[in-house]
C-alpha cells in the first residue's frame, strides 16, 4: 500500500510540473509576439513632400489640373469606363504622334519600359540591329538588343553630334538590319535628330525605324507617318507634365507584320504586344482579356495630360517651346556661358546643354542651386557626365519667366561657388 501511494504521489508530481510547463508556455506564447521585425518608426510619421521647380531633364512639374484628374475614385482596370478613358488616350496619342496607326497605346510603365517593348516585341535572337549612339539612350537600346541576342552594330557620334542620310545609308547597306534604332531627343547631349528621310531610307533596306522622342515629343514637330516612322514612343513625365509611369507608344502597319509573324515568342510576357493590343482594344477583337492590372489612376492623369496638350495645340506647343528656348540661349550667351551644341538646328528645345563652365565643380553649382533656389537642373548623363549642365523647361515650365529664374539661379551660382584659379 505504502508503494502504490507514493508511486502515486510521484505521478501526481509529474503530472503537475508537466502542466506548469505547458501553463508557462501557453501564457508566453500568448504574450509574444510572432513577428521578428517591428513596425518601422518612419512611417508612422506623415508624409512630407517639397515642392521644387523640377528644371531637370525630367521628371517636370506636374500642374494642378493633371494632379487633381489622378485623384479620381479607383474603379476597376476592366470596367467599361476605364475602356472609355483608354480610348481616349489612344485617340491623344495618334494627335500627339500624328498617325493614324490603330496600334497605338500607352505601356505601364516608364520610357524604358516602352523601348523595351518596341526591342523586345521586333527583334528576335540572331536578327541584326543597327543603333546610331550620339549619347545615352543609344547606348541603352544597344545593351536591350544585346540581352536578348541580337547581332547589334553601332554608328557613333561624339557627344552634340548626329548622322547625315549617307552615313546611315552607309550603314544600313553594310549591315542590312531588321531594325534601326534613333533617338530624336538625345537629352543626355541636348540634341534634336533630323528625322526627315530615314523612315524612307530604312524602307528602302526593308529595314523599321524605331525613334525614341521621350523629350522631345510635343517640344519638337514629329509626323509619325508622314516620316514613316514604324516604331514611335515616349514618356509621360516630360512635356506632358504627368508623373512617370505611363509611356505612349505606336506601330505602323509594317511593324506589326513583322511582329505576329515572329519565329518565337516576345522574351517578355508584360510586354508582348499580342496581349498589350487586345487589353488596349488594338487588336479588332470584340472583348479584351485580362493581361495585368493597369495603372488606373495613371491613366487618369495621362489622359488629362494629353487634353492639355489637345487645348493648346501641337504646333503652338512646337512653337512657345522653340520660342523660349532660344530666349534661354540668347540669355546664357549673354551671360558668358556656352552653348554644347553648336548648330542651332540640331538644338532641343526642351533640354538645353550647357558647356560646364571653366574651373568650376558641376556638382557644387546644381547643389548651390538646389539649396538656395529650390530649383533642379543637373549635370551630364553618361558620355557627358562633366561636360555639361542640362536644363530642362518642358510643357508647363516652358515659360519666358522660368527661364528667367533659372538665368539668375545661375548667375548667383557662378558668383558663389569656388572657382579655381588653374
Amino acid at each position: 500500500a505504502f508503494i502504490t501511494s507514493r508511486l502515486d504521489s510521484e505521478v501526481c508530481l509529474l503530472w503537475f510540473h508537466s502542466s506548469l510547463r505547458f501553463g508557462f508556455a501557453c501564457y508566453a506564447a500568448g504574450n509574444m509576439s510572432s513577428i521578428s521585425v517591428p513596425p518601422p518608426k518612419c512611417l508612422q510619421k506623415p508624409l512630407t513632400v517639397p515642392y521644387r521647380h523640377m528644371f531637370g531633364p525630367g521628371p517636370s512639374n506636374v500642374p494642378s489640373r493633371i494632379l487633381e484628374a489622378g485623384v479620381n475614385p479607383v474603379i476597376g482596370h476592366m470596367h467599361p469606363e476605364i475602356f472609355e478613358i483608354m480610348n481616349d488616350i489612344k485617340s491623344g496619342i495618334q494627335y500627339m504622334f500624328q498617325t493614324q496607326n490603330k496600334m497605338t497605346l500607352a505601356v505601364s510603365g516608364t520610357g524604358h519600359s516602352a523601348m523595351e517593348c518596341a526591342i523586345f516585341n521586333a527583334v528576335e535572337p540572331g536578327d541584326s540591329v543597327l543603333v546610331a549612339v550620339n549619347g545615352i539612350w543609344g547606348e541603352r537600346a544597344a545593351e536591350m538588343a544585346e540581352r536578348i541576342g541580337a547581332r547589334v552594330n553601332t554608328i557613333v557620334a561624339p557627344p552634340g553630334g548626329c548622322f547625315t542620310i549617307e552615313e546611315m545609308e552607309k550603314a544600313l547597306s553594310k549591315h542590312r538590319p531588321v531594325l534601326l534604332f534613333v533617338a530624336h531627343g538625345e537629352s543626355s547631349t541636348g540634341v534634336l535628330h533630323p528625322l526627315d528621310g530615314i523612315g524612307q531610307l530604312c524602307h528602302k533596306y526593308n529595314c523599321l525605324f524605331l525613334v525614341d522622342s521621350v523629350a522631345s515629343i510635343g517640344g519638337a514637330p514629329v509626323y509619325m507617318d508622314q516620316q514613316e516612322i514604324d516604331i514611335l514612343y515616349t514618356g509621360s513625365q516630360k512635356v506632358l507634365n504627368a508623373p512617370p509611369g505611363t509611356a505612349p507608344i505606336s506601330f505602323s502597319e509594317r511593324a506589326c507584320q513583322k511582329i505576329f509573324s515572329r519565329r518565337t515568342k516576345p522574351v517578355s510576357f508584360y510586354l508582348d504586344l499580342s496581349w498589350l493590343a487586345n487589353y488596349w482594344g488594338c487588336d479588332g477583337k470584340p472583348s479584351r482579356v485580362y493581361h495585368h492590372t493597369g495603372p488606373v489612376t495613371a491613366f487618369y492623369s495621362l489622359r488629362e495630360s494629353l487634353s492639355v496638350l489637345v487645348e493648346e495645340g501641337l504646333e503652338n506647343s512646337w512653337e512657345r517651346h522653340l520660342k523660349v528656348a532660344e530666349y534661354f540661349h540668347a540669355g546664357l550667351e549673354s551671360m558668358g556661358l556656352k552653348l554644347f551644341v553648336k548648330e542651332k538646328r540640331l538644338r532641343l528645345p526642351t533640354v538645353t546643354t550647357i558647356v560646364a563652365p571653366y574651373g568650376y565643380d558641376w556638382k557644387e553649382i546644381t547643389s548651390y542651386i538646389m539649396k538656395t533656389h529650390n530649383l533642379e537642373i543637373s549635370g551630364g548623363l553618361r558620355p557627358s557626365v562633366g561636360l555639361v549642365l542640362r536644363v530642362g523647361l518642358m510643357g508647363c515650365n516652358s515659360s519666358r519667366e522660368n527661364v528667367d529664374m533659372v538665368l539668375a539661379a545661375l548667375k548667383d551660382a557662378l558668383k558663389h561657388c569656388h572657382k579655381s584659379k588653374v
